[in-house]
């Protein structure tokens, strides 16, 4: 669907009206068009209706789990960027939602600023990653940045967008370290230092990458990570 706005559409997915009126307010004012739906269900048929770019999309709804929301639309169109709003901060319940493939979480109470510095991050990242890019090589590791595929020792690696973004920043600057504040900065495009996202995706990516070959990510304590060739 053509955004006459020019920013994006946002479909938010929120069963507090408090909550979803000044998200609407404050993403309507900056220019976004924005829909907004109380339920599982709802979310889903408004996501068919009017292909949202984003959803805000809160974790614990009366009809089901957000995370399942975004299973489902997620399944259906990959290009559909997702950002959870929970009040459970829990690290587990953080992890589970990335690993459902959400591009980012924003934990409840917020404040509205934080919320559309990150919707705008988001949506930068997610158009900038439909745009033709290029091969980058690094020992037995190839990313194609255009079609989003990773192969190691010729073996496919599946990820999901932000894990690809992390994994090409660190292949991008490999034998130098690269500190948590950069990828904060360069994948997320914001700086919160509290954030424990950086050792999440991390965690993610060595778990896939790892499977198939010695450790290409080293955690230099204190400092960042670096991605080196495997002797």
């Amino acid at each position: 669907m053509e955004d006459v706005t020019g920013q994006g559409t946002v479909l938010i997915v929120e069963d507090e009206p408090s909550i979803t009126d000044i998200l609407e307010i404050t993403l309507k004012f900056h220019g976004f068009r924005t829909y907004a739906a109380a339920t599982c269900r709802e979310a889903e048929e408004l996501a068919r209706t009017h292909h949202p770019d984003l959803l805000l999309l809160d974790v614990m709804l009366p009809d089901g789990s957000g995370w399942q929301v975004c299973r489902t639309l997620r399944a259906e169109r990959d290009d559909l960027a997702v950002i959870f709003l929970t009040a459970r901060d829990a690290s587990s319940d953080i992890v589970g939602g990335l690993a459902m493939g959400g591009d980012d979480y924003i934990t409840k109470p917020f404040k509205v600023d934080e919320v559309l510095a990150r919707v705008r991050a988001v949506l930068r990242r997610s158009r900038r990653d439909q745009a033709p890019q290029t091969v980058l090589r690094h020992a037995d590791l190839e990313m194609n940045e255009a079609t989003h595929t990773v192969r190691r020792a010729g073996q496919p690696v599946d990820l999901t967008p932000t894990e690809f973004r992390v994994l090409w920043h660190l292949v991008q600057h490999a034998d130098r370290i690269v500190t948590k504040d950069e990828l904060l900065r360069q994948v997320w495009e914001y700086e919160f230092p509290g954030s424990t996202v950086v050792e999440t995706y991390i965690s993610y990516l060595r778990r896939k990458l790892d499977a198939l070959g010695p450790p290409l990510i080293v955690t230099r304590r204190g400092l960042g990570y670096t991605v080196e060739s495997p002797r």
